[in-house]
């Protein structure tokens, strides 16, 4: 990776920081919106589907930093 590379990747990083945090606000909203309806099951599905996703982001977020601690230590 060439140095030019390195800014376009963190301005990624923080376009996705960015997009994940307005999907989870949705989730939320969403949530809200239907907790208002008393729509019961949607909600339950909603809850569990904003979990999952939350689930997924850290897993993904704890294997880059893994992935980063052992190019340091290789290094």
């Amino acid at each position: 990776m060439n140095k030019e590379n390195i800014p376009e990747r963190k301005e990624s990083s923080e376009q996705d920081i960015v997009l994940i945090s307005k999907i989870y606000e949705s989730f939320e909203a969403l949530e809200e919106t239907l907790g208002k309806l008393k729509l019961e099951e949607p909600l339950f599905i909603t809850h569990v589907a904003k979990k999952s996703f939350a689930d997924t982001i850290f897993s993904t977020v704890q294997k880059n930093n893994d992935r980063k601690k052992l190019r340091r230590l290789k290094n």
